[in-house]
């Protein structure tokens, strides 16, 4: 029998994922703050819930995908959460990128009630939430992981089980810190080579055909150089991620050095040009002294997946 999914949080990420299963025909009822994202859906096929409890009532799976972890906590805790309504055999998968501790807390609570929490975080960009391309770390029970992974598939591409409850958080978080590491080194590169005289299209190409590239050059670096600097991700989301990874640092005594300071740049950041400036704009730190705006042509505004859309698949560590 298919499996009813419930979709909490139809943003940046959540719309994009919630829309892979619509496009691949799995029966959806969403539920979002925004009665407009709602209805856009609705219009596709899904269904509408207009509580959280509601929604939980009416399917199998719960998916959360949620901008912090106290909005998570209060679809699931809140006034009309689902909590007091999970039943066993069902599941609750926590998409949103969240806290390790609040991750544990929010797992006993489910498994008290005879459901699944399982825990899986995205990464890959919006552009592969878009088209099911996306690379999901999913932990928790392998029973819970078996059992929803036709669904991660649809949802995904990449899907890894990392272990226990709190393993995907840590290993999400991880991999945003590093994204936005080099996203600061991407910006600074970008503006001395301009600042120098180079040609922005050239220092794009040497930059990705070298031991310099990355996922974050071949993507941000384009939507700097159009002037657009739309990733889909603010730089309020940065400081939560890469807060995220200092505290897990601090906590561990691992003396860190680089994370403090980009958790320092980012909140300055947020302070000058305001929580919800793109995060790609970061490059105006380095811009605006100088007077220079840093610009290439022939850049897309936005960032497009043109991979053709493939069911997931488990990646298994090697041993």
């Amino acid at each position: 029998m298919a499996l009813k999914i419930g979709f909490i949080g139809l943003g940046n990420v959540g719309g994009k994922l919630a829309g892979s299963l619509v496009r691949n025909g799995h029966d959806v009822t969403v539920r979002d703050l925004d009665p407009v994202l709602v209805d856009g859906f609705v219009a596709r096929g899904a269904k509408a819930a207009d509580s959280p409890r509601e929604l939980a009532e009416a399917v199998d799976v719960i998916i959360t995908c949620l901008p912090s972890p106290a909005a998570s906590a209060a679809v699931a805790e809140g006034h009309d959460g689902f909590l007091p309504v999970l039943r066993e055999g069902q599941v609750w998968l926590e998409m949103s990128t969240t806290d390790y501790n609040e991750v544990l807390r929010l797992g006993a609570l489910v498994q008290a009630t005879g459901a699944l929490f399982m825990e899986c975080p995205v990464s890959g960009g919006c552009h592969r939430a878009d088209t099911g391309n996306i690379a999901i770390f999913a932990a928790g029970p392998r029973e819970g992981f078996e059992r929803v992974l036709p669904v991660l598939k649809t949802l995904g591409r990449r899907i890894l089980h990392t272990g226990d409850w709190g393993t995907a958080s840590q290993l999400k978080v991880m991999t945003n810190y590093l994204c936005t590491a080099h996203l600061v080194a991407l910006a600074e590169a970008l503006t001395v080579c301009k600042a120098i005289g180079l040609d922005m299209n050239t220092t794009y190409e040497a930059i990705r055909i070298s031991s310099g590239n990355s996922f974050v050059h071949e993507t941000e670096s384009q939507v700097i150089l159009n002037g657009s600097r739309d990733i889909n991700f603010t730089m309020d989301l940065v400081s939560k991620d890469v807060g995220l990874f200092d505290k897990i640092a601090q906590e561990t005594g691992v003396p860190v050095e680089l994370s403090p300071l980009i958790v320092r740049l980012f909140k300055e950041g947020e302070a000058a040009y305001g929580p919800r400036e793109l995060s790609p704009n970061i490059i105006r730190r380095y811009e605006e002294p100088l007077g220079i705006k840093v610009l290439g042509t022939g850049f897309p505004a936005e960032m497009v997946d043109d991979e053709p859309e493939e069911p997931g698949y488990e990646v298994v560590p090697r041993r």
